[in-house]
């Protein structure tokens, strides 16, 4: 797993549990949910993130009293509970403060945009308007291979170049849409109107426009 996927799963695991605690298969369940239509998450890739991020003291591991208590005198190992702690909440507010070119690329943007709700709005602007600029260079990259291939392929492969471009054109537009808001919106700690909560967003945000267009990279 690349460093900037590595970097995109633990995001995602902090931001996670700073919403409440949770166990390794509640967590891993929400991860696929969060980051399965970004194509970044390996199940073989939570557990090592975890245990490094337990190791840096980030998050801790408790075991479900309840669970235990309920269990009967079986030799049965414990269900681990992971929660963050205060040095991990400090260095998801760190993370969350960052808006350079990994916030606004395909494996970063989704999981970004699943926590605007914890993000400071000028940090949103500012990841909002890269994935904006990197898309309309993209836009114009799909309309000169149009241009240039139009005669030299068959209709399937000039459909998939059309659907390719249509996708990307359709995700610049709901950007708009949302930079639009922002602005109207001003200053703010939470994210757009501030009606929805941090899991209701990063329940959704695999439906965010473009996140099943082809990618240009």
């Amino acid at each position: 797993m690349s460093g900037q996927r590595t970097g995109v799963l633990e995001l995602a695991v902090l931001g996670l549990l700073h919403e409440t605690p949770m166990h390794g298969y509640e967590l891993r369940k929400r991860l696929n949910a969060l980051l399965g239509a970004f194509r970044a998450f390996g199940y073989g890739s939570l557990y090592p993130c975890l245990k490094d991020l337990t190791a840096r003291g980030l998050i801790a591991e408790d075991a479900d009293v309840a669970l235990d208590a309920a269990k009967p005198l079986a030799g049965r190992r414990s269900k681990i509970v992971y929660r963050l702690t205060a040095e991990g909440k400090e260095y998801l507010q760190d993370l969350l403060a960052q808006s350079g070119p990994a916030s606004w690329e395909d494996d970063g943007f989704g999981v970004r945009f699943a926590f605007f709700g914890l993000t400071r709005a000028d940090v949103r602007m500012r990841i909002l308007e890269g994935r904006r600029s990197r898309l309309e260079e993209r836009v114009e990259a799909f309309r000169a291979g149009l241009a240039r291939t139009r005669e030299r392929v068959d209709s399937y492969t000039l459909e998939l170049q059309r659907h390719g471009l249509e996708s990307v054109e359709r995700e610049v537009r709901w950007l708009n849409e949302l930079i639009d808001s922002e602005r109207q919106a001003g200053p703010g700690t939470v994210g757009q109107s501030g009606e929805h909560t941090q899991g209701d967003t990063a329940a959704t945000a695999g439906q965010w426009p473009g996140a099943d267009s082809p990618s240009e990279k």
